[in-house]
């Protein structure tokens, strides 16, 4: 593939406070090992990070730094994701691929080469989402031109468009069982798609259900999450618990702000966004906890699945918060 130089740009001390005090946190993904984290912010820059050695009963304030810093995009990092071998970043209409062996391998070198495999410009204005489906090997991309692209990570090539939608795509989530991919979008609606024809099967229009609508905060779908026969979904409307048998809400969460990022996570629900905390929920629709956090707004909440048992959370701070055990965080990393 094509290489790429990139330079570590100095900045003084006064830029350098000014940057880290307006530093917004969109993306994270962890390596596929499960030792390192990747965490996209708002200038284009990439920073990995060593769990294991933040995390080691040695550690210092240096290994919550990161071991590598380097700008990857021009505009906002709104998405990062990790293939077996590939961390996939999205910036303003692209998508470049970074091997994880070089990520790791070139810790503190000044001058990064790093071969990128997969460089693709898409006339997308705006990246905000990638989703894998192991199934078919294939990359599902949802952005400003409200249209999903597929790619075949073999290949490189996008084989189809999906569309649908009358306004950007925020999130999107795989039913990897029943090939279906759901998505959720500025217009308020949650499709649900075939992925192996690209057909829309359904479109739920989450903020014309009373118990869900808040129309104060508008109608745009800010996250998805699915977990086989449920769906969990929010943003503008409150965050809620549908059953996609039915495709009807079962719990609706009183959670004020509106929420950014849903995980199912063993009996909980997990949620983050505006309000900077941790919401513990149960599926009843009870808020159990609601765990304080160091940035005021959060943007992402990455569950790690490996022997490094952690949650990271990302937010309107150069700080990520990390979790050992969900009822308070252990530590941060920061930029």
């Amino acid at each position: 593939g094509s290489r790429v130089r990139l330079c570590v740009v100095k900045m003084g001390p006064v830029e350098v406070q000014f940057s880290l005090l307006h530093m917004s946190v969109y993306s994270q993904s962890f390596s596929p090992c499960g030792r390192f984290l990747a965490a996209g912010n708002n200038y284009g820059e990439i920073s990995v990070f060593s769990l294991s050695a933040a995390l080691s009963p040695d550690a210092s304030e240096a290994s919550q730094k990161p071991i590598l810093t380097f700008t990857a995009h021009d505009g906002p990092v709104f998405s990062l994701l990790s293939t077996d071998s590939h961390l996939l970043s999205a910036g303003n209409g692209e998508i470049s691929a970074w091997s994880w062996v070089e990520l790791i391998k070139r810790v503190g070198v000044e001058h990064l080469k790093i071969d990128v495999s997969l460089r693709t410009s898409l006339e997308i204005p705006e990246i905000n989402t990638m989703v894998l489906s192991l199934k078919d090997n294939s990359l599902f991309v949802g952005g400003g031109d409200n249209n999903i692209h597929m790619m075949d990570l073999e290949t490189g090539v996008f084989k189809s468009t999906l569309q649908g939608h009358s306004d950007y795509i925020h999130c999107l989530a795989v039913r990897e069982r029943e090939g279906e991919l759901l998505s959720g979008a500025e217009d308020g609606a949650v499709r649900i798609w075939d992925s192996r024809t690209g057909r829309s099967v359904h479109c739920v229009e989450i903020y014309k259900y009373e118990e869900c609508s808040r129309p104060q905060f508008g109608k745009w779908i800010g996250c998805l999450a699915t977990d086989s026969d449920w769906m969990l979904c929010g943003g503008g409307p409150s965050l809620s618990l549908w059953h996609l048998r039915s495709l009807s809400p079962t719990s609706v969460f009183p959670i004020l702000g509106c929420q950014r990022q849903a995980a199912f996570y063993q009996d909980l629900i997990l949620s983050v966004g505006e309000g900077g905390s941790l919401n513990h929920c149960l599926l009843s629709g009870e808020v159990k906890a609601q765990i304080p956090c160091t940035p005021p707004c959060l943007n992402t909440l990455a569950l790690n699945g490996t022997e490094q048992r952690v949650l990271t959370l990302g937010g309107s701070s150069d700080q990520i918060d990390v979790f050992t055990n969900l009822s308070y965080r252990a530590f941060s990393l920061s930029f």
